[in-house]
């Protein structure tokens, strides 16, 4: 229960992100990404919260999956992000059934929807709060903002990966293929 001016709000939180919460103190600040979930057959608004703006965005995507909504996404998201989102991208179904209520079908429902879309969140840093850089036109920049911003890497950690991925591929001319590059080398280590 989150109290603001006198008003309760009720969020849910997915495990990965419970488990968080361990480190910290009654009295602490929290600071989550929230989404907001509420149509005409649920009237009554769904606050899900998370860590990184990044978990969120992975979530959106998550609930486009056909038979998956919020709540049986909250229930799923057992693990973190990024071992959902490297399991998606290496077509681990096995893993996927792993997740609460995710069975044969879904999992493959996930797969056949996700797939090729959630390289990027599989760089999330767990365990870390996102540290702000300097924006640009410079698509190598963009991506060093992705992965510092969004997905929780250091600065001198995002610019060594984007270092390696451009070492490895020196073609890269589009974010997406340097996302791929930067991914593929996480992946392989």
């Amino acid at each position: 229960m989150l109290l603001n001016n006198q008003i309760g709000y009720e969020i849910l939180v997915p495990a990965f992100v419970f488990k968080s919460f361990h480190a910290k103190q009654l009295g602490d600040d929290v600071a989550l990404y929230i989404y907001q979930h509420q149509t005409e057959r649920q009237p009554k608004p769904i606050l899900i919260g998370f860590n990184l703006e990044a978990e969120r965005e992975f979530f959106r995507l998550f609930i486009s999956v056909e038979d998956i909504g919020p709540m049986k996404a909250v229930q799923a998201l057992t693990v973190p992000v990024r071992d959902i989102a490297r399991a998606i991208e290496s077509r681990d179904t096995g893993y996927l059934k792993q997740l609460k209520g995710i069975g044969n079908r879904t999992a493959q429902k996930i797969l056949a929807t996700l797939e090729g879309k959630v390289a990027k969140f599989a760089l999330i840093r767990q365990g870390e709060e996102p540290v702000e850089t300097v924006s640009s036109e410079d698509f190598v920049t963009q991506v060093e903002e992705v992965l510092v911003k969004q997905l929780g890497h250091k600065v001198k950690e995002a610019k060594d990966m984007i270092a390696s991925a451009l070492e490895r591929n020196k073609h890269i001319s589009s974010p997406e293929e340097l996302f791929e590059e930067v991914y593929r080398g996480e992946a392989s280590e």
